[in-house]
């Protein structure tokens, strides 16, 4: 069992920034691919940004080019950068780990479901 803990989530306007953290129970963050989903209400739970074990990345194309994704090993914590945002990125924001990598499905939007999720925290975009 591994516990994910959020935090980082808030109130921004549209084209600010907001950085999300989530810290891992133990070092599973150098082993293990990790990544960000997103639910919205009414939406289902999409992928939005992942980063391998070996540092490769994947982004949904919606967020391509505004979120960074990236981790600190020695700080067991994954980090995602949001930047220009939108009304849209308005959701519930979790982390999620995985021992298998998801990067590539997140980059793909094909649905995958980590074995691992935080709690969630929120983040409202508003205009």
């Amino acid at each position: 069992q591994v516990d994910l803990v959020e935090s980082g989530g808030g109130s921004v306007q549209a084209g600010g920034s907001l950085r999300l953290s989530c810290v891992a129970s133990s070092n599973i963050v150098r082993r293990y691919c990790m990544g960000w989903f997103r639910q919205a209400p009414g939406k289902e739970r999409e992928g939005v940004a992942a980063i391998d074990y070996d540092g490769t990345t994947g982004y949904a194309n919606s967020v391509k080019g505004r979120f960074t994704v990236s981790r600190d090993n020695d700080k067991n914590t994954l980090y995602l950068q949001m930047s220009d945002m939108k009304p849209e990125d308005s959701a519930i924001y979790y982390c999620a780990a995985d021992p298998q990598p998801f990067h590539l499905r997140v980059e793909d939007g094909r649905k995958w479901s980590p074995t691992d999720w935080g709690q969630g925290t929120q983040v409202t975009v508003y205009s």
